[in-house]
């Protein structure tokens, strides 16, 4: 079967082209202006295919798995918009040009929200007045759900587990950071939340912070609340602290003494440890901890920051395996580690291309 992964921005369309498990070609087209003439030129380019799976950032509480789009569904993703203006509106430029372009082919939404929506009620609720839930919706969501189960299925293929029987925290620790706490192949806390501002820093998000802070800054630098939505999304994290949001370049410059980018390393790894303790906690039994991301893929030095320290946990880490590179799941724990720490690749278009065959196939 050959699916055309579809992930539309607003002004970018990311596309890859599988046959079943098999990628066949992959590329980002930038400055786009109108979708329908960049998707028609890419299938164009690709020729048949079977089906199109799209990326949808916003499932809410309706959708807790892909599901099949029709009318029903591209009006549900609308009404979404107001939670996430940017990619759901962008998201349903790709799926309504597909839908003009060739209305016979099968469409399916992956949603990366669907995979939090196992989270209990006393992680996902605020503590605020009530009619704000049940009335404006606001909850905790979680985002980078789509990574999060992939790297749950890439943990019980190298640990040779069943799905349903893993107690796992996993780290997607790229420009955007997550951790996710899975209790028996369920996600049950995850650290974005409303939005995904909420939790660890970012390349250029500011994460977990006092929401007082917002109030003050209203207040007392007359800034608009367009000006802070900009600080804390654009402007923060990494960026805000040392002036860089790529971890690589933050990296480079600490080695070279740069006091502001080491303070950034610090704070960055300490928010994670402070995640994975509380999480810790939550599951009482972890079988496994997964990085993954640009940075949780590729950085030892991070990895080993986040977990230096952690003996008394059952966490020791091989220093020599923990320093490897490979394009497949590796470990980086010692063999008398209580806890199997991993490293891979997380391949979110893999597996919007799996779970649209799945769902296809039903």
């Amino acid at each position: 079967m050959k699916v055309l992964v579809l992930n539309s921005g607003s002004s970018s369309v990311k596309y890859a082209l599988f046959d079943s498990h098999n990628l066949i070609k992959s590329a980002l087209i930038e400055r786009v202006e109108n979708h329908d003439e960049t998707i028609a030129g890419i299938l164009s380019q690709i020729g048949t295919i079977d089906a199109v799976g799209h990326r949808v950032v916003h499932g809410g509480e309706t959708y807790t798995d892909p599901v099949r789009i029709d009318a029903t569904v591209i009006q549900a993703i609308e009404d979404l918009i107001p939670l996430a203006p940017l990619h759901n509106r962008a998201n349903l430029a790709g799926i309504k040009a597909v839908l003009r372009l060739f209305p016979d082919i099968p469409q399916i939404a992956v949603f990366d929200t669907s995979f939090h929506q196992s989270i209990p009620d006393y992680a996902y609720r605020y503590a605020l007045p009530e009619t704000l839930y049940t009335l404006n919706k606001i909850r905790r969501y979680g985002f980078h759900g789509i990574s999060h189960h992939f790297l749950l299925k890439a943990a019980a293929k190298y640990l040779k587990r069943p799905i349903h029987s893993l107690n796992l925290i996993t780290f997607h620790l790229g420009n955007g950071d997550s951790v996710c706490a899975i209790q028996n192949g369920k996600s049950i806390d995850i650290s974005m939340g409303f939005t995904p501002l909420e939790g660890l820093i970012m390349g250029t998000r500011s994460g977990d912070i006092d929401p007082e802070i917002v109030i003050y800054l209203e207040q007392h630098t007359q800034m608009r609340p367009e000006e802070i939505d900009t600080l804390l999304n654009k402007e923060s994290g990494l960026k805000g602290l040392c002036g860089m949001s790529d971890m690589r370049d933050v990296a480079k410059a600490a080695r070279h003494g740069d006091e502001k980018a080491q303070l950034a390393i610090n704070m960055f790894t300490y928010h994670a440890k402070k995640y994975l303790g509380s999480y810790f906690a939550v599951l009482g039994r972890v079988d496994g901890i997964i990085f993954s991301g640009g940075i949780g893929e590729h950085s030892a030095m991070i990895r080993e920051k986040i977990l230096h320290g952690l003996n008394h946990m059952g966490i020791e880490i091989d220093t020599a395996k923990n320093t490897q590179e490979s394009t497949k799941t590796f470990e980086i724990s010692t063999p008398d580690s209580k806890i199997k720490v991993l490293a891979t690749h997380t391949d979110e278009e893999l597996e919007i291309a799996l779970e649209t065959m799945r769902i296809i196939t039903q």
